[in-house]
């Protein structure tokens, strides 16, 4: 079964993922993906030089994350620049890791932008983890160390939450404790586990 798993940025997908890991589900971290596809010495890294130059690298060579995501969060059509060249390298990874799954497993996507790539369709159900948005600004001011100006930019070039719940098949409310957010999880694992094939 393919299960797509989304949420606003400081929603806590992260910590979703991992219960659902823990319960037994193979993950694939669209995060995880997209940092391996443009890592030094990759065909990915050097496309982004060649669009975006080399000054948006670190001395070591590497892609200088903070410096990129300044860059796209401010500019829509650098984003899909950038977007263009990451996208097709993480859906080709995607298709690796998923044909190496058990055919019985749960097979879940985690993907922050899967409302946003219009992609929702693609799986046998969606579930998305959802916080109201003045707790997710907190959560990155006091976590991340952002400001809220930062965390409302980038919260804006992501889909809103109507659009996120409009795509769910499940739906994870993240604003009590860990452990009724681990109830809530084990819950809709076991009716994912429930479906029919």
């Amino acid at each position: 079964m393919r299960v797509g798993l989304t949420g606003g940025i400081a929603s806590g997908k992260s910590t979703v993922s991992s219960i659902l890991s823990e319960l037994g589900a193979v993950v694939i971290d669209a995060d995880l993906i997209a940092r391996e596809v443009v890592a030094r010495g990759t065909p990915g890294l050097a496309a982004v030089v060649e669009a975006f130059g080399p000054e948006m690298l670190t001395a070591d060579g590497d892609l200088d994350r903070p410096r990129m995501g300044a860059l796209v969060f401010a500019d829509e059509a650098r984003r899909r620049v950038l977007e263009g060249i990451v996208h097709p390298l993480v859906f080709e990874r995607y298709a690796e890791l998923e044909a190496a799954a058990p055919a019985d497993g749960i097979v879940v996507h985690d993907i922050p932008l899967l409302v946003e790539s219009g992609r929702a369709g693609e799986f046998d159900a969606v579930i998305v983890v959802d916080a109201p948005e003045e707790v997710q600004v907190e959560r990155m001011v006091r976590d991340r160390g952002w400001t809220e100006e930062d965390a409302r930019a980038r919260m804006a070039a992501q889909a809103t939450r109507e659009q996120r719940r409009a795509v769910a098949t499940y739906l994870i409310e993240n604003t009590g404790t860990r452990e009724g957010l681990r109830q809530r999880v084990t819950e809709v694992f076991e009716a994912l586990l429930a479906q029919p094939a």
